[in-house]
């Protein structure tokens, strides 16, 4: 899965929602009674972002401390390995462990970017289905297979022993019901656990399968491809976002953790004749079925009579003929059943997408974000597991700072990643040998 874009619109931030919120601001940056208020919706947006960006982002990461702390599954070393990591002989030579571990990364690496190189030419050739076979088929795995594997060792290490037959009745409810949510649709915190969900698990699996020290070289060198994919001029995760404004469509759900859903709406145009005082309705079908208030609409605006269901449509009703000059018109949400086929009358249907403000990250990086915490977690040392998590959000704060600055999709890995490797290393090698020889000399005076 791409990782490291960031975005307010992955595998990183882009700032298409924040720039157009700022181009509404700036507006009003004439009133100088106005500059306090503008900085203060700044603060208030910018704030809602982070977080809505630290709470998935904190479940995910505990998700993976709790299982790594409780199921020895995934601490233990079986022998077992990716087949991306070919380097696994056992030896006491620090250069050769740091040598294979290189080795081990940069073969991760190069799979990584093969793999993104083929998404970003299937996207860029519309084949649109391929993509979402392929993106299919590792949801299916992840909701079935690691999903049916993690519940049987949490039941194995709690000793609980439910029915066969219920077990497999849950396993499958939770795998077709993430599958909807995630390819089709369905309500929006529930897509959200189950992106959280599978970003867990497959974050398990690396700490579970990579050697030893490959997660550490695994963790930099993903780090700085996502720098170079993201902000390079012709770097592949830069494309892809770049090419997602131009079409104007939304990046694959499977891909991205969004704070806001994006759903077709209606849009329902009355527009009145001069001549003869008709009025014509452009309609289509509806499916975003989220709770919208109405806003008022100005007295002087007639609108088109319409009957009221439980689906939201758009209605944009254009002035009547004593408000032209002055370019008035209104936008109202309202709830109809169907709007009235009047003979006469001209009618269009067209279906537009409404994209939600809202913060973006990749999967990728809940995933080596919770890499880097689950692996400082299985030390059972709980001061580089705070140190490292405090890191990886410090760093997630400047990455919107700097997106705030620079209004571009940013990579949200490196910062918050080089940070928790320094954290972990300062932490485990000086700190806590520090803290723990101090305790020791006063326990003996």
């Amino acid at each position: 899965m791409p990782s490291g874009t960031t975005e307010q619109d992955g595998g990183g931030v882009s700032g298409e929602t924040h720039t157009t919120y700022g181009t509404n601001l700036i507006s009003n940056r004439n009133e100088p009674e106005g500059e306090n208020q503008v900085e203060e919706a700044e603060l208030k947006y910018g704030a809602s972002h982070v977080i809505h960006l630290f709470v998935p982002v904190s479940m995910c990461m505990a998700m993976v401390v709790f299982t790594m702390n409780t199921i020895t599954f995934y601490s233990q070393n079986n022998g077992r390995h990716l087949l991306y990591t070919p380097f696994v002989k056992e030896t006491d030579s620090i250069v050769e462990k740091g040598l294979m571990s290189l080795g081990n990364a940069l073969v991760m690496l190069f799979v990584v970017v093969m793999m993104t190189i083929l998404l970003i030419v299937f996207y860029k050739y519309k084949f649109y289905k391929l993509i979402h076979g392929w993106l299919i088929i590792s949801s299916f795995l992840l909701l079935f297979l690691f999903t049916t594997i993690y519940v049987q060792e949490v039941l194995k290490s709690f000793d609980i022993s439910p029915s066969a037959v219920l077990v497999i009745f849950g396993l499958g409810n939770y795998g077709v019901l993430g599958m909807m949510c995630i390819h089709w649709k369905g309500p929006l915190r529930l897509q959200q656990f189950y992106l959280i969900t599978m970003s867990a698990l497959m974050a398990l699996v690396f700490i579970k399968y990579l050697p030893e020290w490959t997660v550490w070289f695994v963790l930099f060198v993903i780090s700085v491809w996502d720098l170079v994919a993201v902000l390079t001029p012709k770097g592949p995760l830069r494309y892809l976002v770049e090419t997602a404004q131009e079409r104007n469509e939304p990046i694959f759900p499977a891909l991205i953790y969004s704070s806001g859903v994006i759903y077709p709406y209606v849009i329902v145009t009355a527009v009145e004749n001069p001549k003869n005082g008709s009025i014509s309705v452009a309609s289509a079908e509806p499916t975003n079925l989220s709770s919208t208030q109405p806003t008022e609409a100005q007295p002087s605006v007639k609108r088109p009579k319409v009957k009221r269901i439980a689906q939201k449509v758009q209605v944009e009703t254009a002035p009547s003929a004593n408000n032209v000059n002055e370019g008035e018109t209104s936008t109202a949400r309202v709830e109809r059943e169907r709007v009235p086929i009047v003979p006469g009358q001209a009618y269009a249907r067209h279906e537009e997408y409404q994209e939600e403000k809202g913060v973006k990250l990749g999967l990728g990086d809940f995933i080596f974000y919770s890499v880097l915490l689950g692996k400082a977690s299985s030390y059972f040392d709980w001061n580089t597991t705070i140190a490292c998590y405090v890191a990886i959000l410090i760093g997630l704060c400047f990455t919107l700072v700097l997106l705030a600055v620079f209004k571009r999709a940013l990579p949200a890995l490196p910062i918050s990643i080089f940070s928790g490797l320094i954290f972990y290393f300062c932490t485990r090698w000086i700190i806590t040998p520090f803290v723990t020889r101090v305790s020791q000399s006063c326990f003996l005076y």
